[in-house]
């Protein structure tokens, strides 16, 4: 899987999954350039790896990202691959109680940002042939109960997928998504903790239904939705484009939430 000589864009790319994907194409020989919302960020990813070029951008403003592109620009010239990592949790909440101002953040960043990058990614990728990989969510698959509007991004993700698979193809451009199920970490640890205040029970208590969820009763790590981005843009995954793939120790559906909650909080 090497990809010397690529370039790749990393959007919030300083933390997380995104920066564990980040050091996974540098290793792979690649030129990297990410950006992210947080300043502190930005300074620690560079210092740990000052090949990585960067902007500090909030993806759902049109200017910053023109300002990311324009980087890109003056920085490599040319961009090859462009990894849609950006997003946030939104709220935590029924239906009738969601406010329409998290709503529309949630849209905002999670969508309208993806939208953004990959509208601007879109003629660089036609020179390249390149590749594109979204990271979505297995709520993209089957729904996630008390999330709508992250819901609601996520499945607008894997249909823009499968429709830029189509309209890209025959530039020789591929286009994927990454559908990860619970990933180890800070954020995975921050939805656990306003679920269990939602449903007024313990944190260890929601974090035990998450992992009875899959199949492997685990959560996923970081590295693993790394390697998988790698994998899909390089030569290995050169035939692979328009798919969701599953990176979730195999999800067996939600239906264990409420056979749990039936056994633990009965009536």
């Amino acid at each position: 899987m090497d990809l010397s000589d690529k370039t790749v864009l990393v959007t919030a790319g300083a933390s997380g999954i995104g920066w564990a994907i980040s050091k996974a194409f540098v290793s792979a020989g690649a030129h990297v350039h990410i950006c992210d919302v947080s300043k502190d960020a930005l300074r620690a990813a560079e210092n740990e790896t000052p090949k990585i070029s960067s902007t500090l951008a909030d993806v759902s403003n049109l200017d910053h990202v023109d300002k990311v592109y324009g980087d890109i620009e003056t920085l490599h010239g040319r961009l090859d691959v462009v990894v849609n990592n950006v997003g946030i949790a939104g709220p935590t909440a029924a239906l009738e109680d969601i406010d329409p101002e998290d709503w529309t953040h949630t849209l905002n960043v999670d969508l309208n940002g993806f939208f953004y990058v990959s509208r601007r990614a879109a003629p660089f990728l036609k020179t390249s042939s390149g590749s594109m990989v979204n990271i979505a969510s297995t709520a993209a698959l089957f729904g996630f109960p008390l999330r709508s509007p992250y819901v609601a991004s996520k499945w607008a993700m894997i249909g823009l997928t499968k429709t830029w698979a189509m309209e890209l193809g025959p530039f020789g451009v591929r286009v994927n998504a990454i559908c990860p199920g619970s990933v180890n970490g800070p954020r995975i640890e921050n939805v656990i903790a306003n679920d269990a205040r939602q449903r007024d029970t313990t944190i260890d208590n929601i974090r035990e239904v998450y992992l009875r969820q899959n199949s492997l009763r685990v959560f996923v790590e970081a590295e693993d939705v790394a390697q998988m981005a790698l994998f899909l843009c390089s030569r290995a995954g050169r035939h692979i484009s328009g798919q969701a793939i599953s990176l979730d120790g195999h999800t067996e559906g939600l239906s264990n939430w409420f056979d749990y909650k039936a056994e633990k909080f009965p009536g």
